[in-house]
């Protein structure tokens, strides 16, 4: 009976943990690891117990391992017995309140299977749903480019025909014009009856003309953008004919009515015949046509003027560019100011270029070949100069620098400055230059300029020969009928090179002096027969090379080079200094040879002093009345030390 039940006894309570030893209290817990143990690494997913003991027993011995793990799991254990005693309730509970699991299991798991049909039916019929979408889709994109081309193809239909209707408004062309030039005979009279001197007499039909051909260039260029776009389609390759047809006959009736109003400088007509080039992308023949009607005639009767006249100067091209800028300010201005005229559109011509240039490039190479040979420098700096002045002459027709820098890169321009092979012309001069320099100082001795040094103090010119000729060859560099600007660097390491060749010069043949032998080294002959004078010479010539190379050269040097940036100029101003430094740095190796050779003078005299006593005690001669010949000669020496002095004192003073 219930009521006799004894009452269910109350559940134990958890027990205590035991208490804390004084270990744990005061020194280190039981459970504390050493270092080498990680137990957070055991609960990896990745953990590996071989790996991770294989790891661990090359450097903690095995007994301690398996001492330190034992220890863990007692650990582990503790605080599982730990965790039941906390939860003790919880666990003794948790059978109670598991009653009737399965059926509660089955009356949920219908009402998810209906759920599950439902969403599977509509699944399918969103599917089967999206599939028609795509396909009605597929359709409309495929229906809406069958249209397109379609449209395409109508668009370029009406397009041909109606350029056809527009050159059928067109005075018809004689087969004469078709390549674009326009002879004698063929101007007297049009095939549809009206006289072409009419038309030229007629402004207004002409400037319609242009105008009509302008709009049928503008249709030409949407019938080229549709080509581009149906391409490889039969019904383009069918009408092939007829647009080929078309482009020949505007392409004729373009090229007549432009050459028509370049006879007649119209300018409305040359500018709507400019926009219909640029609009069916044919700038070359708009440009070939003005070479060959305008350009050419006149380009060929200078070259042909100038070529009858022979001699020396019929290669030179000066006059022959004079003649051309003054035709071109006469008679293409007027195109030149059309073509660049501000938002115009007609910025694509190169009239200039591909015009003027290419024909002038043209008549030089046919008529005036040699103006382009590097073999007479003299003449070949002056073509290529009065080339680069009617370049620049040209370039003054462009209005922006983008124009010009476009003028510059365009391949008539190129091709015409790689006519100048200045690479060619500086060798032929460094040849000349340094050759002359060469043949002066191979010569075995010095050659002063005068004989006699009685006016040396006052004398403020170079001395010797060689002297002469290096000053002679370093001013050449810099000439105006030698200098190249876009070689200035040649030219700058040519004079460095021209003061180390005169140092080397003197250098070696002081060596050579020294040594008393001239070796292999040709050039050193003159210092072996060199007097004393001749050193005075020397040093006369280098205070004059070193003020003359730092002083007015350089000046004149930086004055050409003006143009160039500041660090280039003090670049050059210290290696010009640098070559006048080496010059001066020769005065002590100069002076120490001069000592050396008083002194050999000196002890030279000074030997005949040995002779006197055998003189007079092997023989009866008498006494001397007059003084020995060694006496002079001992102190020619000392005055020549003197005259070295006093000159060096006015040069320091004059410097």
């Amino acid at each position: 009976m219930p009521d006799l039940r004894s009452p269910q006894a109350p559940p134990a309570p958890p027990p205590l943990p035991p208490p804390r030893s004084a270990a744990d209290l005061f020194g280190d817990p039981v459970d504390s690891y050493p270092p080498w143990l990680n137990p957070t690494a055991f609960v990896d997913q990745e953990f590996d117990p071989e790996s991770y003991i294989s790891d661990l027993r090359t450097f903690v011995p095995f007994e301690t391992l398996r001492s330190e793990l034992q220890s863990h799991l007692s650990s582990l254990q503790r605080e599982l017995v730990d965790l039941i005693n906390r939860d003790y309730s919880d666990f003794v509970s948790l059978s109670t309140k598991l009653i009737d699991i399965d059926a509660s299991v089955v009356r949920m798991r219908a009402p998810l299977l209906d759920i599950k049909e439902k969403i599977l039916a509509f699944r399918g019929a969103v599917d089967a749903s999206l599939s028609a979408l795509k396909s009605r889709l597929k359709q409309r994109a495929d229906a809406n480019q069958t249209r397109e081309v379609l449209e395409l193809l109508l668009d370029t239909f009406h397009v041909v025909s109606k350029v056809e209707k527009l050159i059928k408004e067109l005075p018809s062309i004689p087969v004469d014009w078709s390549n674009g030039y326009v002879n004698s005979a063929s101007k007297d009279h049009l095939s549809n009856g009206i006289s072409l001197q009419h038309i030229e007499n007629s402004t207004s039909l002409r400037e319609t003309q242009s105008m009509l051909l302008e709009r049928i260039a503008s249709e030409m260029n949407r019938l080229k953008f549709y080509i581009t776009h149906a391409q490889n389609m039969p019904f383009i390759e069918n009408m092939e004919k007829r647009i080929q047809s078309a482009s020949l006959l505007v392409d004729t009736s373009l090229g007549h009515c432009f050459v028509d109003a370049l006879e007649h400088r119209d300018a409305n007509a040359i500018y709507n015949c400019l926009r219909a080039y640029a609009a069916i992308d044919n700038t070359r023949n708009a440009e070939e046509i003005f070479r060959s009607t305008v350009v050419a005639p006149f380009v060929e009767k200078i070259f042909d003027d100038s070529s009858g006249t022979g001699g020396e100067s019929a290669d030179e091209l000066v006059q022959d560019y004079k003649i051309i800028k003054q035709y071109i300010e006469d008679d293409c201005k007027f195109l030149l100011d059309i073509s660049t005229r501000e938002n115009s559109g007609l910025h694509v011509f190169s009239f200039v270029a591909n015009s003027i240039l290419k024909e002038v490039l043209s008549a030089i190479q046919k008529r005036k070949p040699g103006a382009f040979s590097p073999g007479r420098p003299k003449e070949f700096l002056k073509n290529y100069k009065s080339s680069l002045d009617f370049l620049a002459h040209l370039e003054g027709y462009y209005r922006t620098r983008s124009s010009v820098a476009k003028f510059r890169a365009e391949a008539v321009y190129i091709e015409f400055m790689k006519q100048w092979n200045i690479g060619v012309y500086f060798t032929l001069r460094f040849q000349e230059i340094a050759g002359t320099l060469d043949s002066s100082l191979v010569v075995a001795s010095l050659l002063p300029v005068e004989s006699s040094s009685s006016d040396l103090k006052n004398s403020q010119a170079l001395l010797l020969k060689q002297s002469i000729t290096l000053l002679e060859c370093l001013s050449s560099c810099w000439q105006d009928d030698v200098l190249v600007i876009s070689c200035a660097d040649k030219f700058l390491r040519l004079t460095l090179q021209l003061l180390s060749r005169y140092s080397n010069w003197l250098l070696t043949g002081l060596a050579a002096r020294k040594s008393k032998s001239t070796g292999s080294s040709a050039g050193s002959e003159w210092a072996i027969s060199a007097a004393a004078d001749d050193f005075i010479y020397i040093i006369h010539d280098l205070h004059y090379l070193v003020n003359e190379v730092s002083g007015n050269y350089l000046g004149h040097v930086l004055g050409l080079l003006k143009s160039c940036s500041s660090e280039v100029l003090d670049l050059v101003k210290q290696s010009i200094l640098q070559g006048g430094n080496s010059l001066k740095d020769l005065l002590p190796h100069i002076m120490s040879s001069i000592s050396d050779t008083l002194v050999e003078k000196s002890v030279e005299d000074l030997r005949q002093l040995k002779g006197i006593t055998a003189t007079y005690r092997m023989t009866n001669k008498p006494l001397p009345t007059r003084h020995s010949p060694y006496v002079s000669g001992v102190l020619r020496p000392i005055k020549f030390c003197w005259q070295i002095l006093e000159y060096l004192l006015l040069k320091a003073h004059d410097t």
